[in-house]
């Protein structure tokens, strides 16, 4: 059990780490050397020149103005100066409602440090129960729950707070969400034009025997939307086209890295292998192997490209279907197509950098079978991955140590090792457990066939927060293997689980303090320093980089990964929420946490972070109910810990909470939520009334001509060529778009969409529509 002592070294040895890391960064991003890697955001934007091409020899390399190092905290003021309205201009929404969310919890966690310090630090600490028990504590219980002897009035101290945090809790939520609502709206309706606020996805469009999906997609929406239609782009199977692709890429890459070394050093021609990882096989003169090869896979990629154009069988059952207007699109996103609600079915497209290409050519109908063996997945991932947690765990008791490695026992009890050991290694450990997790849940958030980068990081981020609920809240605050604690759940009642974590909870504190200092002090801290990118920046510039564009290339921004780091801001509110009425000396660590990583990521996302995607703030609604979530377990777990203290009169009042903070939950969700899944029809038709007034002559078709053709038949130039759908062919004569059709003399059967009439459209009619 860590004592006070235990948990100032762990405190030293983090906040030491931090400095180190803030001043290493402090002095890097003053180089010239390093400008990119520190402000690439700058570059990308065309706002920043390289200044290692002026000034002299040394200085275009090393900073050698004494005056900025003494500024080398300027950094901090600076990444908050910026307003939040520029902000959004410059990063996006989604970033700005990121940082809301560390903002969120420091509205949250300090009016609730200053209360339980003021009011439960000295209700419990003015008690010797547990000196009375004779039971190992230490400092830091004295300041918990566990010092209230059992059935004192002194709980009703307890009661009150976790009122007060409850409604405080849901104030500042309800305060945020209403902000976050409105700026979403006001983004939306503010925002330029975009591809995806005139295109809909339709999925599952029926076969037909008489025409292509190409030529079904455009009947259907010229007899249902006959005012709005403008055009569409079949989803092709693109795949294998896609990975000849990136294979020829990673090819040039060698050839370019070869090329450069002969440069560098003409008497030798470069050799390679031609085994694996070029470690293996016969020698071969580099530069000639990679040219062949490269040619090999132009004529591979040249073959794959005509089989995708023709062949029937590499279009997929979906369609891109862009609308005259917003208003078009958003009537069609947000409605039933058919009598049949399982076929033409319609969503809004994510924005087309938004959109991950490789689910599109998953079957519709395998969607729910991926989905299903996921769910099993991740149960046996959640249920296995108790074993190193409670591995972990292991490490905070001295005892189980020195029983598994007897020889080792004279080293723990030196009192530096003892209070390293319990003080700083848990936390380290459990952090290596979890760098590998947000991985394997997105390779399973693929799997499962989500369509856009945006759902996918939302969807692994649910995982994640699934996952660190179970594993390292209650895998940690009830120790033991899966087994062990599956036969007891198995074999107790429901109302027994809240008294079982409410008697552990307490006892977990100073390992969850280590967890907090290692992950949300030195690794945000980390986090800035971007030693990485640093690296692999300086490795291809001196390697691969021959041109500016190289340089932009070897730049490595990076992007907030949502799938990790909102789940872990996530895991800080459970543990403040939690700990607040039980051991309040945690909340002063997680407030170091949101305080000091809200100017961490604010420096890095004015920066330095280029967000591949923007889904205006999508995210907020599960980010909302997580939290709620966290209150509710907090509650619960009070409860479960005052039963245990034959304090049943709180009983009662505390079911109470859990009622109220669902009922908010609901009220918020049907309050505001709406702005997050739906575009208000109201809002589309007074930014179509707009555009149209501004620009009149605005040549829509061509501006969404090739927005949503997959990026393997974009070649810069060549676009044109790759062009999959010849939009323009048909206008050469008049079109008969008929409503009830026969089949073709081709075929054999009658066609499956049968409507009443035919319906004839002039040539001119035809042309204004498309």
């Amino acid at each position: 059990m860590a004592t006070i002592a235990d948990i100032g070294v762990s405190a030293g040895i983090n906040v030491l780490t931090a400095i180190v890391f803030l001043l290493a960064f402090a002095f890097l991003r003053l180089q010239p050397i390093n400008d990119r890697v520190y402000f690439p955001k700058w570059y990308l934007k065309g706002m920043r020149d390289s200044p290692i091409f002026s000034g002299a020899a040394v200085q275009k390399f090393v900073n050698l103005d004494a005056k900025s190092y003494l500024r080398f905290l300027n950094w901090m003021p600076a990444a908050l100066k910026m307003p939040q309205d520029e902000l959004i201009n410059h990063a996006g929404l989604d970033s700005v409602v990121y940082l809301r969310i560390y903002l969120t919890g420091l509205k949250i966690f300090v009016p609730i440090t200053i209360l339980a310090f003021a009011v439960l630090v000295p209700v419990n600490w003015t008690n010797d129960t547990l000196e009375s028990m004779k039971v190992v504590h230490s400092d830091i219980d004295k300041l918990s729950i566990s010092n209230i002897p059992n059935g004192s009035k002194r709980f009703i101290a307890h009661l009150t707070v976790a009122y007060a945090i409850t409604f405080w809790t849901c104030y500042v939520l309800l305060r945020e969400y209403e902000i976050i609502a409105k700026l979403r709206l006001r983004f939306l309706a503010s925002e330029k034009r975009r591809p995806d606020q005139f295109t809909v996805l339709v999925r599952n469009i029926p076969p037909d025997p008489d025409e292509s999906v190409s030529e079904l997609v455009e009947h259907f929406f010229l007899v249902n939307h006959p005012d709005h239609y403008l055009r569409h782009q079949v989803v092709y199977n693109a795949n294998k086209l896609a990975d000849l692709v990136e294979k020829k890429k990673k090819m040039q890459n060698w050839l370019d890295f070869y090329r450069l070394k002969y440069e560098r050093n003409p008497s030798e021609r470069p050799t390679t292998k031609t085994g694996f990882l070029g470690c293996f096989g016969s020698k071969v003169d580099a530069i000639d192997y990679y040219k062949s090869e490269i040619e090999k896979i132009v004529k591979e990629e040249a073959d794959e490209r005509k089989k995708v154009m023709k062949d029937p069988k590499s279009v997929v059952p979906a369609a891109f279907v862009s609308f005259r207007s917003r208003w078009g699109a958003a009537v069609c996103a947000q409605t039933q197509q058919t009598i049949n609600p399982t076929v033409w079915l319609t969503e809004w497209a994510p924005e087309p950098r938004d959109v991950y290409w490789n689910n599109l050519s998953i079957p519709f109908v395998s969607l729910t079978v991926r989905r299903l063996i996921i769910a099993v997945a991740f149960f046996f991932l959640n249920f296995f991955y108790v074993i190193p947690i409670a591995m972990v765990q292991s490490l905070a008791n001295l005892e189980g140590i020195e029983k598994a490695v007897p020889f080792l026992k004279p080293l723990i009890e030196v009192k530096p090792v003892k209070s390293f050991i319990q003080g700083f290694l848990p936390g380290i450990a459990l952090k290596i457990f979890l760098i590998v997790l947000p991985m394997i849940l997105m390779f399973m958030s693929k799997f499962e066939g989500l369509i856009s980068q945006s759902s996918l990081e939302r969807r692994s981020a649910s995982k994640y927060y699934i996952f660190l609920f179970f594993n390292v809240f209650l895998g940690s605050v009830i120790t033991g293997s899966a087994l062990e604690q599956l036969k007891a759940y198995l074999h107790m009642s429901a109302n027994e689980i809240p008294k079982l974590v409410g008697l552990s909870v307490p006892m977990k504190a100073t390992f969850f303090i280590t967890y907090v200092m290692v992950d949300g002090w030195a690794g945000i801290a980390g986090e800035i320093l971007r030693l990485k990118p640093l690296i692999f920046f300086h490795i291809k510039n001196f390697f691969l980089v021959k041109t500016e564009k190289d340089r932009e290339e070897a730049m490595d921004p990076g992007s907030i990964c949502f799938d990790s780091c909102e789940p872990r801001i996530q895991l800080y509110f459970l543990l403040g929420l939690v700990y607040a009425a039980v051991t309040p000396f945690l909340l002063p660590f997680i407030l170091v946490f949101f305080g000091f990583a809200y100017v961490v990521y604010r420096h890095q996302i004015i920066n330095v972070y280029n967000q591949q995607y923007e889904s205006g703030a999508q995210f907020w609604p599960s980010v909302h109910a997580r939290i709620i979530f966290a209150l509710i377990v907090s509650q619960l777990v009070l409860l479960g810990l005052l039963s245990t203290k034959d304090f049943e009169e709180s009983t009662p009042a505390l079911l109470v909470l859990p009622v109220l903070t669902f009922w908010f939950y609901k009220y918020c969700k049907n309050r505001y939520e709406p702005a997050f899944v739906r575009n208000p029809l109201q809002e589309a038709m007074r930014k179509d009334t707009l555009e149209r007034a501004r620009e009149p002559t605005f040549d829509l078709k061509a501006y969404l001509a090739n927005s949503y053709l997959h990026p393997v038949f974009k070649g810069g130039d060549d676009d044109d060529k790759y062009s999959v759908v010849d939009d323009d062919a048909w206008m050469d004569e008049e079109v008969i778009v008929p409503t009830k059709r026969h089949s073709r003399r081709t075929t054999p059967a009658q066609s499956k969409q049968d409507v009443s009439e035919t319906l004839s459209l002039p040539l001119e009619t035809v042309r204004e529509e498309r």
